[in-house]
């Protein structure tokens, strides 16, 4: 259970700050220690996730104790023992130790404790219950280093009563097994995903689609993908995902290159969408602005390697849609081909360096000209933008405005 100096702290941190606040604790009658995600990760060798930590005072004690040493606090969930703790500018999540106590007719309710084995009791995974202190001492109560080790992915305890907790773990317990299971997934834990799958219409929407967003980029997406559908996992929420193939085809012409926008591609690619069913997935799972035109932008326009691949076309889709759009079309394109020309990784990672072409006329210019009427002079900008592309970007200002008297009479 507990393995002396197991760990090189300096995988976790080696922020002083960060390990000064276990002597913090300390001092005001509690322990402190790292867990979940950078342990998990730190022992298999990985570059770290966020830190966590864990200790058995209570919310109201840590921000006490803080505040004694004048650090600075924020209350990121008290009901849920959460606190954030401010260090060289960056916000640590500390959460009180504590457990789930299921209702009868209910969700499960919190209840602090001061019992290491019982805050583990409540976590999802074995691998995501392991903790670590600031000498690399290792506590693991249920076996997680082992299954790690040996690429098994567990619940801990009663994979339905997990679950019943919070359903968003069927989706987690995917997007692990994905990045660390070996071979096939624990029979108990399918079956109990299968068997509850229709408790995630209870999950906010935020929640599933930050859990999709994370399971399409890891780089078994599109076997855990087909695994979720042949059990019907997504199937209260998301329609079948076609295209699987294509992300397997993208996953491996991807290494090596900064991917842009990444999940929102991925999802794209699964699903090859038409402007209806972009339209539908984007409300549906509550992208933000950005992402919905983004999204919906990749199912309107048709666009294929010869426009991508053509300097002057190239210009114009960056100019019309932005590097985000081109960069993502190329992708999609490449995904839905199952092909990758030998000059598409120049055209991709080139996009970002290029000047975006800059329209030389004004409504201040038109005014100047001696139009005044507002209503006309948006429709004589817009024929003259199109003038202006249609000449590959040649035209310029005094040859515009030349134009804006013919234009007059027709708009």
């Amino acid at each position: 259970m507990i393995r002396d100096n197991y760990l090189d702290i300096s995988k976790l941190t080696t922020s002083p700050q960060v390990l000064a606040l276990f002597k913090l604790f300390a001092r005001h009658g509690g322990v402190l220690r790292f867990v979940g995600g950078a342990v998990r990760d730190a022992l298999k060798g990985l570059k770290g996730s966020d830190l966590d930590l864990a200790t058995d005072l209570s919310p109201e004690e840590i921000a006490e104790a803080c505040a004694d040493e004048g650090i600075k606090t924020v209350p990121l969930g008290i009901k849920q023992g959460a606190i954030g703790v401010v260090i060289d500018d960056i916000l640590l999540q500390v959460s009180s130790l504590y457990k789930y106590v299921l209702q009868e007719n209910g969700p499960a309710e919190i209840e602090f404790t001061d019992n290491w084995e019982e805050d583990a009791s409540r976590r999802d995974l074995t691998i995501n219950a392991v903790y670590a202190d600031e000498q690399g001492n290792v506590f693991d109560y249920y076996n997680g280093i082992e299954d790690l080790e040996k690429g098994r992915v567990h619940f801990i305890g009663s994979a339905t009563a997990r679950i019943h907790e919070d359903y968003i773990r069927i989706l987690r317990y995917f997007r692990f097994y994905s990045l660390f299971g070996v071979g096939q997934p624990d029979t108990q834990a399918l079956k109990a995903c299968q068997e509850n799958c229709a408790g995630l219409k209870k999950v906010p929407m935020e929640r599933i689609r930050d859990e999709l967003f994370k399971i399409v980029q890891t780089p078994e997406a599109p076997r855990i993908y087909r695994l979720m559908q042949d059990n019907g996992i997504l199937s209260y929420i998301m329609p079948d995902a076609a295209h699987i193939d294509d992300l397997e085809f993208l996953n491996k012409i991807i290494p090596g290159h900064e991917i842009a926008n990444a999940a929102l591609v991925k999802l794209f690619v699964l699903y090859c969408p038409d402007e209806a069913l972009a339209e539908n997935l984007a409300v549906r799972l509550k992208f933000s602005r950005r992402e919905k035109q983004l999204f919906t932008a990749l199912a309107k326009e048709k666009l294929s390697f010869d426009d991508l691949l053509n300097d002057k076309m190239r210009l114009k889709i960056i100019y019309s849609h932005g590097c985000d759009f081109y960069c993502a079309s190329l992708l999609a394109v490449a995904a839905r081909k199952q092909e990758c020309p030998k000059e598409m990784w120049f055209y991709y990672d080139g996009a970002a360096s290029l000047p975006r072409p800059v329209f030389p006329i004004t409504g201040k210019d038109l005014i100047n000209g001696g139009l005044t009427d507002k209503s006309r002079i948006g429709r004589v900008l817009k024929e003259l933008e199109q003038l202006w592309l249609d000449s590959d970007f040649d035209l310029t200002k005094e040859q515009l405005l030349i134009q804006v008297d013919n234009l007059k009479s027709v708009v």
